[in-house]
């Protein structure tokens, strides 16, 4: 029988069919072959090496994992994770100087200078304000000073001028991440770099780059409607534990973080007992361990203290707050819940998938395109998984629809989860996705190396990611039914809503 002379309908359970088949054997290839083809050394100071050699353009994704992050700050030491990964871009002796002997006193001068301003406006009202204004003025003409032995962004440029991409770096409350693609020729160049930032780094134009941090959290929190309400919904759910502080920090804590507490910090964590470095890309593993032995084995190990022990202590009703500013509403919803790898972790997973996949997903077609009531609606797990987890929602209501309404609606879809059983068919097609999204995350060598040094930091062990469809597939709607019951509890809830000040109006749209 021809192709075409099959009627449609069967036509389209071929082709289902047949997609089907074809995603399950390459999920199940691609899952042998992860695991045959990753190589993992760890030298003698405890620095943990993967690689993964793939063929195709000659270049490799390099990412380097810290496990430390918000979640080991001190208090009243917020943001220091987030501006040491700043720091860490500024060079070394090395790299971003013209002559360090000659820039290395001007530092000092600078340093001493920016903590006499710091002793100065911790007093407060009682501060000399002419002493203040006399001290920044030194340091401005300081850094003036100095910056004529800088050079400015130069690890950046020499990425680039070897063929690199995507130069970046990223803070969250659990790990510090830096990433990089560069053409495979230039792996020894890029072992140098990232050693000499951790051999040499000098924490150079310190205290601008302090107001360089202040200036980013007044743009993606103090003046963004829902950076204020993510951050006041954060510190609402988590009383006890660290989670409750911003990853960019207080501004408070912010603008006196003194330097050398930031030195210390990067002194404790940044050892290669508690980093990871996973290669992906066009480069042979043995090669890869050899060259990354030479440059960073002689690195010393530094003693990680205790890490945190504070646990958020059982919620004991709701928490709702109200957050005031001049913006439309929107609202953001939490519920406590177990870390990665926690079995009801994996559940969560399916739920979210079940409510959010798409424009398919229940909450969308339900409050956006069935009732009208929502603009968007989401779900996400955060902010991490070395303390207890929160599953969120976000949701914007639709003018004239209000946040009470959309709330309603959220809590009328969790209520379905506990007591009508998600069918069969749905299972599948979220089993059909998770298999789909692993062989999306295979596709890029930058997608690889996010993934498995992000499971090998966390867990300890970066086969989570092979192992996570077939505990996908386990999955019963029984379970989903009994994690739901158990979580979406009024006690366990946190509501955050973004209101306007009383008094003030919605702005009118000017009229064409």
């Amino acid at each position: 029988m021809r192709s075409d002379t099959i009627p449609p309908s069967s036509a389209r359970i071929f082709a289902y069919v047949a997609a089907l088949l074809l995603l399950a054997s390459s999920h199940a290839f691609a899952q042998e072959t992860l695991e045959k083809r990753v190589k993992e050394y760890t030298l003698d100071n405890g620095l943990r090496i993967i690689v993964l050699q793939r063929a195709g353009s000659p270049s490799f994704a390099a990412y380097i994992r810290f496990l430390v992050g918000g979640i080991d700050e001190e208090a009243g030491q917020s943001g220091t994770a987030h501006i040491l990964e700043h720091m860490l871009f500024k060079g070394s002796e090395n790299i971003g100087t013209l002559d360090f002997k000659k820039e290395e006193p001007l530092m000092k001068k600078a340093e001493e200078i920016g903590r006499n301003i710091d002793t100065e406006v911790r007093k407060g009202d009682k501060g000399d304000s002419e002493k203040i204004k006399r001290l920044k003025d030194e340091l401005g003409k300081t850094l003036e000073e100095q910056r004529k032995y800088i050079i400015k962004d130069e690890i950046s440029s020499i990425y680039q001028r070897g063929g690199g991409s995507g130069f970046n770096a990223f803070t969250s409350q659990d790990t510090t991440t830096y990433l990089v693609k560069l053409p495979s020729n230039k792996f020894e160049l890029w072992a140098w770099i990232e050693s000499d930032r951790l051999r040499s780094p000098v924490l150079r134009e310190y205290y601008s780059e302090r107001d360089v941090v202040l200036e980013e959290r007044r743009r993606s929190v103090d003046n963004s409607p829902s950076g204020t309400l993510y951050e006041q919904y954060g510190a609402a759910a988590f009383q006890a534990h660290p989670y409750g502080n911003p990853i960019i920090g207080w501004s408070s804590d912010i603008s006196l973080l003194p330097k050398d507490k930031v030195r210390k910090f990067l002194q404790t964590y940044y050892s290669p007992g508690n980093m990871v470095i996973c290669i992906v890309g066009d480069i042979e593993p043995d090669y890869a361990y050899n060259t990354i032995r030479r440059y960073f084995g002689d690195i010393p190990r530094q003693e990680i203290p205790d890490r945190v022990g504070t646990k958020e202590p059982m919620q004991k009703g709701e928490r709702r707050i109200m957050v005031e500013f001049d913006a439309n509403p929107e609202a953001m919803i939490g519920f406590h819940k177990p870390p990665v790898p926690h079995k009801d972790d994996y559940v969560f997973d399916v739920i979210n998938y079940i409510l959010t996949s798409g424009r398919t997903g229940r909450l969308y077609r339900s409050l956006v395109l069935e009732k009208g009531i929502a603009v968007s609606v989401d779900a996400w797990t955060g902010p991490g998984d070395r303390g207890g987890n929160l599953f969120n929602f976000h949701a914007v209501p639709r003018s004239p629809h209000t946040v009470a309404e959309v709330e309603k609606a959220i809590y009328d879809e969790l209520e379905k989860l506990k007591t009508e059983p998600v069918s069969l068919r749905e299972l599948e097609k979220i089993t059909n996705n998770v298999e789909a999204d692993y062989i999306r995350k295979l596709k890029s060598n930058s997608g690889l190396a996010h993934y498995i040094s992000s499971y090998a930091i966390l867990l300890g062990d970066w086969r989570y990611m092979t192992t996570y469809s077939d505990r996908i597939k386990e999955i019963t709607a029984e379970d989903i039914m009994a994690v739901a019951t158990k979580y979406f509890t009024k006690n366990n809830r946190t509501v955050a809503i973004l209101v306007r000040p009383e008094g003030k109006t919605p702005e009118k749209k000017a009229s064409k």
